[in-house]
């Protein structure tokens, strides 16, 4: 059943250099990315085995964020061992029970998304951004990302060429209006598939490596506009606002909230671009397909801020009447060859 070399080398580490007695050794997830995870069960009870190959993936990364989360007060897995040299950690098992699953099911999902947004709420008040070492995520970066929808998705997927100009136009406004807002702590990645319900109660989040020193509305448009479950706009509305007072009391921000709003809305719409070219990647690059239904989820998100904002009209258009058509046909002809 695991006959990679990578596997029966993370296992020799557990059996022979940590003198783990293995009770059973299962997969228990992988990801959008090269990490694949394992659970482990001993005498001394369940663990998780991150396999990261440190040629594609980034360790220490992990284990500074980690460190950074535990800090403040946000529930990250405890590191109990690490082999740099291979790429592999053996970290505390957060259970089977993602807030994806819980809230999904939930009928009112309000106290689940009160607990995600207490949890943001430490990271973003109780880290120094100014001495956490986390990288900025400047200028250079936030275009590299919003080249990943130009390239990957409309480009290579749907094979349709976009304006230059009109790119540039969003580029820029896009990333002026991420610069302009305070910087924090920022996971990058907070959302339903990255937390989870530990103990009947308490949040865990996972998936932290990729944090860089950024936008105030980032995480929140990550968790409120998730690619991966939608609410009513009336209920993230009420979230936000529940979510500026709160900044706002302890003089994070200092702007109004249509100040606010604007940038969460712009903020979103960089990261749901990022997130379409991404997951049309995975679907081209990478052969996991999964990614390609919440696409149309996602680019819900996308129209339904374009369509709000008069400076994105000629931009909604394209995306409209250019690229959500041709997905769609994408789609069915991918239907058609299954």
């Amino acid at each position: 059943m695991f006959e990679d070399l990578r596997t029966l080398s993370l296992l020799d580490w557990l059996e022979n250099d940590l003198l783990l007695t293995l009770d059973d050794f299962q997969p228990a997830s992988s990801d959008a990315s090269f990490r694949r995870y394992f659970r482990v069960t001993t005498p001394e009870g369940q663990m998780v085995v991150m396999d990261a190959p440190p040629d594609k993936e980034n360790i220490p990364a992990f284990i500074k964020a980690a460190t950074l989360l535990a800090n403040a007060g946000v529930k990250s897995p405890m590191i109990f061992q690490q082999n740099l040299e291979d790429g592999f950690l053996l970290l505390e098992d957060f259970g089977s029970q993602p807030f994806l699953d819980t809230v999904a099911k939930a009928v009112d999902p309000d106290p689940l998304y009160q607990l995600a947004m207490d949890s943001l709420f430490a990271l973003q008040t109780r880290t120094d951004p100014e001495t956490s070492g986390l990288p900025g995520y400047d200028e250079a970066l936030l275009k590299r990302e919003l080249g990943v929808f130009t390239d990957w998705f409309a480009g290579q997927l749907l094979d349709v060429g976009l304006p230059a100009k009109l790119t540039e136009s969003i580029e820029s406004l896009l990333v002026a209006s991420a610069l302009a807002q305070p910087a924090v702590c920022v996971h990058r990645d907070y959302h339903s598939r990255n937390l989870m319900l530990v103990d009947g109660g308490t949040l865990g989040v996972l998936d932290f490596q990729d944090a860089v020193v950024g936008p105030i509305t980032y995480d929140l448009v990550s968790l409120l506009r998730d690619c991966y479950v939608t609410w009513p706009q009336g209920q993230v509305g009420q979230w936000l606002a529940q979510y500026y007072q709160r900044l706002q009391a302890i003089g994070l921000v200092s702007c109004g909230l249509p100040q606010f709003s604007r940038w969460f809305d712009l903020m979103g719409l960089q990261r749901h671009l990022k997130a379409i070219g991404i997951f049309s990647r995975l679907h081209l690059r990478d052969g996991k397909s999964a990614y390609l239904h919440d696409i149309p989820r996602t680019l819900a998100y996308v129209l339904a801020v374009t369509g709000q904002y008069p400076e994105l009209a000629e931009f909604d258009q394209v995306v409209r009447e250019g690229l959500q058509p041709a997905y769609g046909r994408f789609l069915q002809t991918l239907g058609s060859h299954a």
